[in-house]
């Protein structure tokens, strides 16, 4: 992944988690490895765990603790009805910025 999608990476990540999220609820560890799955190698486990922390405080997402085979217990976030409002905004200015840069792109203003 280049400097340039990295970059332009961090400005939607949030959105994309809590596109992930509206899927299936998920935990961290989860998110990061369809990330990666998904071409997104370069994303670090801490900015997920990060991003986690922030929409969880902003109450976009419910948290549940779940018992793990392996440790303590892994926290399983899932979008809420905030969240998913959130994300509906998030998809309209995806719409509007995508569709200007198109524009741009074919030579149009």
């Amino acid at each position: 992944m280049g400097k340039q999608t990295t970059e332009m990476l961090k400005g939607t990540l949030e959105g994309v988690v809590l596109a992930i999220l509206a899927g299936q609820p998920a935990y961290g560890y989860e998110i990061t490895a369809w990330l990666r799955n998904q071409g997104f190698s370069d994303i670090a486990e801490g900015t997920v765990y990060a991003l986690l922390v922030r929409v969880e405080k902003r109450g976009l997402v419910d948290v549940a603790k779940v018992p793990s085979e392996k440790g303590p217990p892994r926290k399983v976030y899932s979008l809420n009805d905030q969240g998913r409002e959130y994300l509906e905004e998030f998809w309209a200015a995806w719409r509007f910025l995508s569709e200007r840069l198109e524009r741009l792109r074919e030579g149009g203003r």
